[in-house]
């Protein structure tokens, strides 16, 4: 670890002043300012409820006006629309049943009558528009009809559901359907909740400009049989609402109340005073505030993790289940905001699906990568000769000669270093400390395991170290009895443990300074050495006893930081610092002249040699007794003779970094483990060649080959590397201008084309990696390509809100900007295609759900029922009917990076915020659902892609920088991990586990 890395253990403390109070203003401030703007958009979704019952009332009354033209029974004096707006309601009702309205003066609001030729009949007053509050009672009874009894349940009384108007262009469900409906829903905690929609939840957007072309399974276009006429089965019945919904002052006609049914609304949810009350009576949203309350971001804690779901107030009071005017649909609730998805036709009784563990689970095959770029002392040969190291949360033993895996993944969290026992098959691992989902600690321990059988042996000090294990050590003289472990503490604390009983020895502070590593003398386990940031400590071990002697530098510089050091056979001390030298240390007899007679023997620097430039980050003893040392700036690594002379020495090319661990291998071969994650396998006389690659930085981007066992990943150190499934290997890879964060292959295979972070996106070709072509879409990062199944159209969504869309031509090597997709008031996650390849479903920062037309250039399908049906050729949208069950309870909204359903169209993983793959039956359209839960990467999963087959799946670490295989396999097996046709896990040998 270089000197900034380790500096960066350390905590700084965080002392109270006078800023606090003003924070905590500030603080209230911005509290009040968000309950401020939540008022506003309840105001905001009161009023758009309202405009969308005039617009479903006006659409009514349209409709009914041509079924009254021609009516024998119309008298000739009275329009329809008189009618239908309550004009001519005195001369078709009896006395009793009619409202006394004073002042109105019958008159018709048509220029002209429908009903046979004659002069237009004249206008004496103003039309009366028809508004949300006046109340609709049906068609009038006409002279010479049969009396019926106005009760509440009379089904002409009751107000039927508007059928979807054909566009004058021919487009049909011009008027239904709209963007995303933003009314905040009156749930406790922000998180994900399930609510019934109601029969008017329908959203109703005027449609602008040239409407999209009718979907399969959209609503009915010309000629086509409305509701209720043959061939149509009739619309669900409503209920009667609650007699305390109605209006408080009914009219009484021969002593019975008139009941007057209104349409729900979004409005009216919002809102505890009805339309029909006057305005002077109605209250001011005296509780808005309370209810705005709940609508504020609440932190992921422990405490809100563990609460159960808010239950919605439409699924609380509604006994209309799920059905609404055009279908069935479902509402979920993330942080507040409420997401409406239509239930397709296929599913045809939602109400008794269920959701399954899927039969099929994931075995951990592969793992690429390495981290050497923070750790050190992380790589070891065992005499089985495989080579054993670790990442993220998986140690893995890999076989050189075997080309094989077999993984350790009984950690929790990341492991942080490693040692091996004397007989070379027991080994101890520490892991770092951390919070699961619920916010609960996973507390930092040692594990003792077996490396034959993958078996734990001890959990040491689990809940005695603080923030994780730093370093640990074997004693050696006693064939490793002992354990000597230094924790990430501030104190870093050192302690000895008993390996055969687990029991803590002895344990005292070390220094605030960062410990880089520790070890027994090999010939006497009292004596214990430690290194760090501008030390060496010799340690004097005696039962429960640990006492401290400072090396002194003397007249040498003191570096910044030692570290490294190693024991020669004839026990001396050597140590390598950030200067570059070796410095030799031993024992000096006391100085009784300047320190008096009870001075005791010191250790000081005996010799010093220049070996590198720059740090020295390694050193080791090979079998001989002679000295190797790797260095970090000059990227060598040297042989010493026995009185220090340079005899040999090589140099690693700057591709793979620097020097971070040497390991002897057979005979004069060396095992080298870089800074760039990789570990080099050569000798002095034979060029090093990689046995284990991998990034070095933050993983976003992942495609598979669309008929190869290839797949694609890119991350922030700017390299494009494509791996081969089959030989575990890296098949190439390309360092680009900046940062890639997203990628696709287009359908011939040919090219790929990687999304960066400028705004750029670059098209390479798969078989000489050179650049095809290159465009820029905004000046903001991008975050999804995709193509098209038919590869004629390319779409790239970017942080700017856009979609742009390319014609694709020769095979993916021309591009052309078609179009561009509007609509989004966040930033574009997730799109998926549609078989056909001319619609697309896409995903925002703000829980949109949004589809395109893109055939009409990429327009804006208003009436997002017509896209229910359809069907896509992947599923990557972590918001949609299909995979909504996939999220848990408490959910913020960013609990889940991506997911993907498989081919087969079996199964869907998932990438969550909390180091987990989740294997989830498909579709998962039921909240709750059941998952396979595998733990193997130490930090956030940013993606999983299935392979061409899907017999693989890929998932991508981001801070762990971690690439992973897993085998998807059939029947019961292991719960996390497992193995390709030659690798094996720790959990594989456990009876029944899942």
């Amino acid at each position: 670890m270089d000197g900034a890395s380790a500096q960066s253990l350390d905590d700084g403390v965080c002392v109270a002043g006078e800023g606090d109070e003003q924070d905590a203003r500030l603080a209230a401030l911005e509290l009040r300012a968000q309950r401020q703007d939540d008022e506003i958009a309840l105001l905001k979704a009161g009023l758009a409820g309202t405009l969308r019952r005039i617009e479903i009332y006006d659409q009514h009354f349209a409709r009914l006006l041509p079924t009254l033209a021609g009516n024998p029974l119309l008298p000739d004096h009275l329009c329809p629309a008189d009618l239908l707006t309550g004009r001519g309601l005195q001369t078709l009702l009896p006395a009793e049943q009619t409202p006394a309205r004073p002042g109105h003066v019958s008159a018709c609001s048509c220029s002209r009558p429908l009903v046979g030729p004659g002069p237009p009949t004249p206008s004496p007053g103003p039309p009366s528009l028809p508004g949300p509050t006046t109340p609709s009672l049906g068609p009038p009874a006409l002279p010479g009809a049969p009396a019926r009894s106005p009760g509440p349940l009379d089904p002409e009384l009751l107000p039927q559901p508007p059928v979807p108007q054909p566009d004058p262009n021919g487009h049909p469900g011009a008027g239904n359907g709209g963007v995303e409906d933003r009314v905040p829903a009156q749930a406790g905690d922000g998180g994900l909740e399930l609510g019934a929609e109601g029969r008017d939840d329908v959203p109703v957007a005027e449609a602008v400009g040239p409407e999209p072309r009718a979907l399969s399974g959209a609503s009915p276009g010309p000629g086509s049989p409305l509701p209720g006429e043959a061939g149509t089965p009739p619309p669900p019945e409503l209920e009667p609402e609650p007699e305390h919904d109605l209006d408080p002052a009914p009219l009484v006609a021969g002593g019975r109340k008139k009941v007057l049914l209104r349409r729900c609304s979004t409005s009216d949810k919002l809102r505890g005073v009805k339309d029909p009350v006057p305005d002077t009576q109605r209250p001011k949203l005296t509780k808005k505030s309370v209810s705005t309350q709940s609508l504020l971001s609440k932190g992921r804690n422990a405490d809100s993790r563990n609460k159960e779901l808010p239950q919605s107030p439409v699924a609380s009071t509604s006994r209309r289940g799920f059905y609404n005017q055009e279908g069935v649909s479902i509402k979920v609730f993330l942080r507040g905001r409420p997401i409406t998805m239509y239930v397709p036709l296929n599913f045809h009784n939602y109400e008794e699906l269920r959701t399954e563990l899927p039969a099929e689970r994931l075995k951990l095959d592969w793992v690429y990568g390495y981290r050497g770029k923070d750790s050190r002392g992380n790589l070891h040969l065992l005499p089985s000769g495989e080579v054993v190291y670790f990442i993220a949360c998986v140690v893995v033993l890999h076989g050189i000669e075997t080309q094989t895996q077999r993984h350790y993944v009984r950690h929790t969290d990341c492991v942080r270093c490693l040692a091996v026992h004397p007989d070379g098959v027991r080994i101890a691992s520490g892991q770092a400390a951390g919070v699961d989902k619920d916010g609960k600690p996973l507390l930092p321990s040692v594990h003792v395991w077996d490396s034959g059988t993958l078996q734990t042996l001890q959990h040491i000090g689990s809940g005695s170290f603080e923030r994780g294990v730093g370093c640990l050590a074997f004693s050696r003289a006693d064939a490793g009895s002992f354990l000597c472990v230094i924790d990430d503490s501030n104190e870093h604390v050192m302690s000895v443990w008993d390996t055969a009983r687990g029991c803590r020895l002895a344990e005292t502070k070390t220094t605030n300074e960062s410990v880089l590593e520790v070890g027994f003398h090999p010939a006497d386990n009292g004596c214990i050495v430690s290194c760090g940031k501008s030390h060496v400590y010799f340690w004097s071990w005696n039962g429960s006893s640990l006492t401290k002697k400072q090396g002194i530098f003397g007249k040498y510089k003191k570096p910044r930081f030692i570290q490294c050091f190693v024991f020669l056979p004839s026990g001396e001390v050597l140590t390598g610092d950030s200067e570059g030298n070796i410095l030799v240390w031993g024992k000096a007899a006391a100085d009784t002249k300047t320190l008096g007679k009870g001075a005791k023997e010191t250790y000081q620097i005996a010799r010093q040699v220049k070996a590198h430039e720059g740090s020295i980050f390694t050193l080791c003893v090979r079998g001989d007794g002679a000295l190797l040392s790797g260095g970090g700036k000059d990227r060598k690594v040297i042989l010493w003779g026995p009185d220090l002379t340079v005899q040999q020495e090589t140099e690693i090319s700057e591709r793979a970094g620097a020097v971070r661990t040497l390991v002897q291998g057979a005979g004069d071969e060396l095992l080298i483990g870089t800074t760039r994650n990789s570990i080099l396998r050569g000798s002095f006389s034979t060029p090093c060649t990689p046995i284990v690659q991998g990034h070095t930085d933050e993983l976003w981007g992942l495609t598979t080959h669309p008929c190869r066992d290839l797949f694609l990943t890119c991350a922030h150190d700017r390299r494009v590397c494509v791996w081969d499934l089959e030989h575990h290997s890296l098949a190439w890879s390309r360092t680009l201008e900046a940062t890639g964060l997203c990628a696709d292959f287009h359908c011939s295979g040919t090219v790929v084309v990687v999304g960066l972070q400028t705004g750029r996106w670059v098209v390479l070709d798969c078989a000489t990696q050179e650049d095809v072509c290159s465009t820029v879409d905004g000046n903001e990062q991008l975050s999804v390509v995709r193509f098209s199944p038919d590869g004629n159209f390319l779409a790239v969504g970017s942080h700017d809100n856009y979609i742009y869309l390319h014609t694709v031509s020769d095979s993916g090597r021309r591009y052309s900007r078609y179009g561009r997709c509007t609509g989004h008031s966040s930033f574009i996650t997730h799109l998926d295609w549609s078989q056909d390849s001319c619609f697309i479903m896409s995903n925002s920062g703000d829980y949109e759900i949004l589809y395109w037309d893109i055939v009409a250039g990429g327009k804006l399908i208003r009436n997002r029922y017509e896209c229910k049906d359809l069907e896509w050729i992947s599923y990557t949208c972590v918001l949609g009917f299909h995979v909504f069950g996939v999220w848990p309870d408490g959910s913020d909204g960013t609990d889940i990076n991506a997911l993907c359903r498989s081919h087969n169209e079996r199964v869907v993983a998932v990438a969550d915020d909390f180091c987990k793959v989740h294997l989830f039956q498909y579709p998962c359209s039921k909240p709750k659902a059941p998952s396979h839960m595998y733990g193997a990467h130490g930090s956030h999963v940013t993606n999983v892609r299935f392979t061409h087959n899907d017999s693989y799946l890929i998932s991508t670490g981001g801070k762990d920088t971690t690439v992973m295989q897993w085998r998807v396999t059939s029947g019961r097996l292991g719960h996390s991990t497992s193995v390709s046709s030659a690798s094996a896990s720790s959990l594989d040998l456990l009876p029944g586990s899942t």
